[in-house]
Order: structure tokens, then C-alpha cells, then sequence
């Protein structure tokens, strides 16, 4: 369809992350359900089947919440001494947000970076 024109008219990296559109076109979504990648993107026609971005997402959010999230609870367990309920009202909302509006972002950075490395091969796509 594009040929080698993905450089052309692909959207910068992090635009389509951000929107959690398809990584050649921009236009077409990228995921089906709340982080099931789709089967082919319905703008460009852009095959998503082999994308696979495995746990990386969720251990980047996990290494980077928890290196946020955990200091800033001992802080406040140190200066303010709350009782442990406040805590998991404080903390475990904060966590929940932050993972529920970065996943799905986060993944889409990974299957654009997937695309645009070439590190799944795309039976019609040769260069």
C-alpha cells in the first residue's frame, strides 16, 4: 500500500503513543478493547497481529510508580504518622490511576517502537 513510504507520512513516535493510534498512519486506533492491540488497522490496513509488546509496559510502570509512590508514602509515614487505612486511601487510588491512564499509552509507545524498528516482520511490508 505505502511501500517504503512509512517515513513519509508516519506521525512522530510519541503523537501516536499518546493518541494510541495505529504507528504508520496516525489515523486508525490501535487498540479493540482496553489494551488488546487490534488484528489490522481499519485507516491504512497496517497488520498489528504481530506486535507483541509481552510485560514490558507494566514493568516500566511498576519500576518507575513504585520508585515514585513508595518514598513519597514513607515520607508521609514519617512526618505525619497516619493510620494505615489512610494509607491505602491515599496511595492505592493514586496507583490505580496513574497504571489505568499510563498502560495503554506506554503499550502504544511499544508497538510504534516495534514498527518502526522492524522487529516483527509484516508479510507485505518489504523494504
Amino acid at each position: 500500500m505505502i511501500g517504503t513510504g512509512q517515513s513519509e507520512q508516519a506521525p512522530p513516535i510519541l503523537q501516536a503513543a499518546l493518541r494510541c493510534a495505529c504507528p504508520r498512519c496516525g489515523r486508525g486506533r490501535l487498540f479493540d478493547g482496553f489494551l488488546t492491540v487490534r488484528e489490522r488497522c481499519e485507516t491504512c490496513g497496517l497488520d498489528l497481529r504481530h506486535h507483541d509488546t509481552g510485560d514490558g509496559p507494566a514493568m516500566i510502570l511498576i519500576f518507575v510508580l513504585g520508585a515514585l509512590v513508595v518514598p513519597a508514602a514513607l515520607i508521609v509515614e514519617v512526618k505525619y504518622q497516619p493510620p494505615y487505612w489512610l494509607h491505602v486511601i491515599l496511595w492505592l487510588p493514586l496507583i490505580l490511576g496513574l497504571v489505568g491512564g499510563l498502560i495503554r499509552p506506554l503499550k502504544a509507545l511499544f508497538v510504534a517502537l516495534q514498527y518502526r524498528h522492524r522487529s516483527t516482520a509484516e508479510p507485505g511490508d518489504t523494504d
